[in-house]
């Protein structure tokens, strides 16, 4: 069985489901699925995130690894630390959103003429 992580927050739910055996690193899964919900407006601006002892503790990873998921996702703007109340999504920034946009059609148009 996967772990993963469903939490309630104000009626939604931040679910995160890890594959121990696709070959991508753990943290970038969890960076990657947060990320995605930020993106789609599940997790909404200025709302709390798990702490990183829980959510590694929901998940049955280890704190470094739920860190390192959250560095990169502050890293890049997603989002943002307040000392003693924890990691809070961030206002999004439709610059980067457009750049991200931008990026992804490169690389989908670099891999189709690859095929």
């Amino acid at each position: 069985m996967l772990p993963e992580l469903n939490k309630d927050t104000d009626g939604d739910e931040m679910n995160i489901l890890i594959n121990n055996k696709n070959g991508t690193p753990i943290y970038n899964q969890i960076y990657t699925q947060i990320k995605s919900q930020i993106i789609s407006g599940k997790l909404s601006e200025d709302e709390i995130l798990p702490s990183i002892r829980s959510l590694a503790r929901e998940l049955r990873v280890s704190v470094i690894t739920t860190k390192r998921a959250y560095d990169e996702l502050e890293r890049e703007g997603f989002i943002y630390t307040v000392a003693g109340k924890g990691c809070f999504v961030a206002v999004k920034n439709t610059e980067k959103l457009a750049e991200l946009d931008k990026t992804a059609v490169i690389v989908a148009n670099h891999k189709y003429k690859e095929l």
